[in-house]
């Protein structure tokens, strides 16, 4: 850990660099841009998880902590040790709210504001526990990345809609592109000469809002329009037993393929399988994935009931629709397939160099030497 006296940030998060899904990514981006800015000579990042390899360079001036692993009481412990060898720090990073105990002491010690980021559902309701529901009062500032977590954080937390700003996910353009589909995965997933549907995300039993009960139940009525159609749900987690035992019930077992977990590498090649990108949900925070589509020049569905529809800009970039009405899920999916294939020029808005200027016009705003 370097030990000179320039202004530092200290990051507390769940996950970064050697993490998987949103949050991850989006704090991977984040600790770019700190490190990006103009007069910081060093972030320290105290990750609490550590789930997968690293495998993505990281800026020359984070520390990236790794001895909080395994319990709170370990986190806690590498915490105050980066605090021993140096408290010089500009302002402090809370990148969860399950973490806000932690950061709140760090703020009182060091005297310094801190920087709350949220996401999705997580902050739509009060949380389990009081003494975070307390906390949020006295933070600086929060960052949500969308307007809908914004203000149902705001509504339920008491806090003034000035108290915090909107900072959505970045896109990396440069990792994506329009591309063809390709033939080896055509043939292992049994897709040549089909019309593919594709959801991509984490099949969790406590994350059933991203919609992909609501697109396998209208399959049969889909194919009645489009006999060729297949659906592709791209990712791992405990309820996948569930939905494949439910798309059989339903007669379309054969129409529904799981891949399983695939590597980030890998996501263009999969998103390029897909005609349509779907993702009717309720519950989403953002979508980043509605990003990555776009990216590869995919027409996408989205919800107009959450974050999705900030992702698609309001509809400038892609279908709405009500994820409660299975007609007007289906009406959308029959839009989006005629659709052409490109890369709509509004996704710029997302861009990471957008993402990085808005991290440095928050510091500038809400933290003092």
């Amino acid at each position: 850990m370097r030990m000179d006296n320039g202004k530092r940030v200290l990051v507390l998060t769940t996950d970064a660099f050697g993490g998987y899904g949103g949050i991850a990514l989006y704090n991977r981006d984040l600790l770019r841009a700190l490190c990006s800015l103009p007069d910081c000579s060093e972030v320290v990042a105290v990750p609490r998880a550590i789930p997968g390899a690293i495998n993505e360079m990281q800026p020359e001036n984070l520390s990236y902590v790794t001895t909080g692993l395994g319990s709170k009481a370990r986190y806690l412990i590498a915490v105050l040790r980066v605090l021993c060898q140096n408290a010089n720090f500009r302002f402090v990073v809370c990148g969860h709210i399950n973490l806000l105990p932690v950061a709140h002491l760090v703020g009182m010690l060091l005297k310094r504001p801190v920087l709350l980021f949220v996401y999705g559902i997580d902050v739509w309701y009060p949380t389990k526990s009081k003494i975070i529901n307390r906390l949020v009062k006295n933070v600086t500032h929060f960052v949500s990345i969308s307007d809908i977590t914004k203000d149902r954080f705001v509504e339920w937390a008491k806090l003034d809609q000035e108290k915090g700003s909107i900072i959505p996910n970045a896109i990396h353009m440069e990792k994506y592109g329009v591309g063809e589909k390709n033939n080896a995965l055509l043939r292992q997933y049994g897709l040549s000469d089909r019309t593919v549907l594709m959801t991509l995300g984490r099949l969790s039993s406590g994350e059933r809002y991203k919609g992909i009960d609501e697109v396998i139940e209208l399959l049969p009525k889909l194919l009645q329009e489009v006999p060729n159609i297949i659906y592709l749900v791209v990712g791992s987690g405990d309820d996948r037993g569930r939905l494949e035992q439910k798309a059989i019930s339903l007669g379309v077992g054969e129409r529904v393929v799981f891949t399983g977990f695939i590597s980030e590498s890998k996501k263009s090649d999969y998103y390029h399988l897909a005609d349509v990108y779907v993702m009717p949900s309720y519950g989403e925070g953002f979508g980043f994935v509605f990003l990555e589509a776009l990216a590869c020049g995919i027409p996408v569905v989205a919800s107009k009931l959450d974050g999705g529809r900030e992702a698609v800009r309001q509809g400038m970039m892609g279908t709405l629709v009500d994820p409660h009405d299975s007609e007007d899920i289906m009406m959308g999916i029959l839009k989006a397939l005629k659709q052409p294939k490109k890369t709509p020029q509004a996704l710029e808005y997302f861009s990471y160099e957008n993402f990085e200027k808005r991290v440095h016009q928050l510091v500038a705003e809400y933290t003092k030497d």
